[in-house]
């Protein structure tokens, strides 16, 4: 399991990579692996300020679709468009080219409760 140490996690499996500002953020392996193929990933927030735990957009696999939590309250500034025509890549690279969205945060206090690699590891068990 691939559990990146430089990266932030939320109990809905999500990961977030911070750069100042903006975070990345994107479905963990665990999540993808959960999931099964991904055939689609739809995002209709672009543009949209949203809070925590906000749906901001759903994954759907072959067997099932879920809701999308964003884990830090802010402007959803870009979505990554390249999902539309190969969405598998959330299989094949989760953390990488299998990013969804960015987000200007807007409360970086949030940031602090966010989890490490290490409590997202105990919480599934890895």
């Amino acid at each position: 399991m691939n559990i990146p140490v430089n990266l932030k996690y939320t109990k809905d499996h999500e990961w977030v990579s911070i750069d100042g500002d903006t975070a990345t953020v994107g479905i963990t392996d665990f999540a993808q692996k959960e999931l099964g193929d991904i055939v689609y990933v739809e995002v209709e927030t672009l543009d949209q300020t949203l809070d925590k735990d906000e749906v901001f957009g759903t994954v759907e696999a072959v067997k099932t679709v879920s809701d999308l939590f964003l884990p830090l309250t802010g402007e959803i500034i870009a979505f990554n468009d390249a999902l539309e025509s190969t969405p598998e890549s959330v299989n094949s690279d989760p953390y990488g080219a299998g990013w969804m969205i960015k987000i200007k945060i807007a409360n970086m206090a949030e940031v602090d409760d966010l989890l490490s690699s290490e409590s997202y590891k105990e919480l599934i068990g890895a």
